[in-house]
């Protein structure tokens, strides 16, 4: 075995194990899963859960977007594709209405279920002066009860949350790929190293927001085993590319970029950053931490 190829290996488990460990946090922390504690942990997590939605804000504007154009233009030069068509932004559009037909579809199959949800305004405001917005049915059982949640855990669906899963997770094999078709070592570790950076942060944001979309322990700890295999996965298809000499797979990777890009534009413009910002209260707060959680996304990838 040469040495580059054992670089990729050992990039290959370090992913794997730091995926985990970061994922597992929101997950196994049960702080991260109170829905009556006292106003001061309230606080924090929706917080964090705004600085989560700051990262996923990056990585759509800085990260997936860009990545996927490059691939894209790349590719249609390579093939002396030349069109007036927007073709790119098209493959974009098509995954994002997908998903919203999908939603719309699984909405429907339910019998209207979550459509106060949807349709419920994006600040609103309670007539005693207290709003909080979280625009769904059980709020009011919630309250009444005495269990008063600030951070709506039902706002965010498990059909949305398991969209984001989908869309991050074909850009974690993307990224993966990446580090399997280098021919260095040395470029094998530095895209390695930006990339663990990257998705340690990612995947601690993508476990807040399953937490956080009541989805059961078991799922969520089955998403995060699934997500850091999928770098891994990245990597072991891009050694199989380099020693096969696959020639037209890039296109039909950089297509599938495009349709993760639409996805994820869906999922963070229609889904994180309104239900973030559905209650009015810690306004100002809330866009500094969104714009902290962006800040650092944009720090690393000026980094490189």
């Amino acid at each position: 075995m040469d040495y580059l190829l054992q670089v990729k290996i050992g990039a290959l488990f370090g992913l794997l194990i730091l995926t985990l460990l970061f994922g597992s946090v929101p997950a196994r922390v049960k702080w991260f899963r109170r829905t009556n504690g006292t106003e001061a942990h309230r606080t924090v997590l929706s917080l964090i859960s705004c600085f989560a939605g700051g990262v996923f804000l990056a990585a759509c504007l800085l990260d997936i977007i860009p990545d996927y154009l490059s691939d894209i233009s790349t590719e249609l030069a390579a093939r002396k594709v030349e069109t007036s068509f927007p073709l790119p932004e098209f493959i974009m559009a098509a995954g994002f209405f997908t998903v919203l037909i999908l939603e719309k579809m699984v909405l429907t199959c339910q019998g209207g279920g979550g459509v106060q949800e949807e349709r419920a305004p994006l600040l609103q405001e309670n007539r005693n002066g207290h709003g909080h917005g979280h625009g769904h049915g059980a709020s009011s059982d919630l309250e009444s009860s005495g269990h008063h949640v600030h951070v709506d855990f039902q706002a965010h669906s498990p059909f949305r949350s398991f969209i984001l899963f989908i869309s991050l997770s074909l850009h974690s094999v993307f990224e993966g790929l990446a580090i399997g078709l280098q021919n260095t070592d040395s470029k094998v570790l530095e895209i390695c190293i930006a990339i663990l950076v990257h998705k340690c942060i990612i995947v601690f944001s993508l476990s807040v927001k399953l937490v956080q979309s009541a989805v059961r322990p078991a799922w969520v700890a089955a998403y995060i085993g699934l997500f850091a295999l999928m770098s891994p996965l990245g990597i072991a298809i891009g050694i199989g590319v380099m020693e096969a000499q696959l020639a037209a797979g890039a296109l039909i990777q950089a297509v599938l970029e495009g349709l993760a890009a639409g996805t994820f534009i869906y999922i963070t413009f229609l889904e994180i950053l309104p239900h973030e910002l559905n209650s009015p209260e810690k306004q100002l707060f809330k866009v500094l931490f969104i714009l902290l959680g962006f800040s650092i996304m944009a720090a690393l990838t000026f980094l490189g």
